[in-house]
């Protein structure tokens, strides 16, 4: 059993950063990792997602160029540095792991094996 709690959401005016962080209650280096989030009334995405050495990641549209998913096994903790933030990226996001270390193209909602409880981030204009 691994538990994930994510780290530094919060307000943030718009065109700002934010570097959330998901740290686990164990290793994490045999597995996939991926970010996801849900805004209000509407259902979970993923945002991006990274495999279990952190070689290769996946960005939703919606975020490349401005969000940027690493990881620190060493210290069993996966980040997420968003930029350019946006109202539109207004939710909750949270961290889910996947026991297929290299699953990061077809990572899914259901696929994820732990999740965290989230963090509230708020972007206003």
């Amino acid at each position: 059993q691994v538990q994930l709690v994510e780290l530094g959401g919060g307000s943030v005016q718009v065109g700002g950063s934010l570097r959330l962080s998901c740290v686990a209650s164990g290793a994490i280096n045999d597995y996939a990792m991926g970010w996801f989030r849900q805004a209000p009334g509407k259902e979970r995405e993923l945002v991006a997602a990274i495999s279990a050495a952190g070689g290769t990641t996946r960005y939703a549209e919606f975020v490349k160029g401005r969000f940027t998913v690493s990881r620190d096994n060493d210290q069993n903790t996966v980040y997420l540095q968003m930029n350019s933030l946006e109202p539109e990226d207004t939710a909750v996001y949270s961290c889910a792991a996947d026991r297929i270390p290299f699953r990061v193209a077809t990572m899914t909602l259901e696929g994820m094996e732990y999740w965290g409880k989230g963090t509230l981030v708020t972007v206003s204009s």
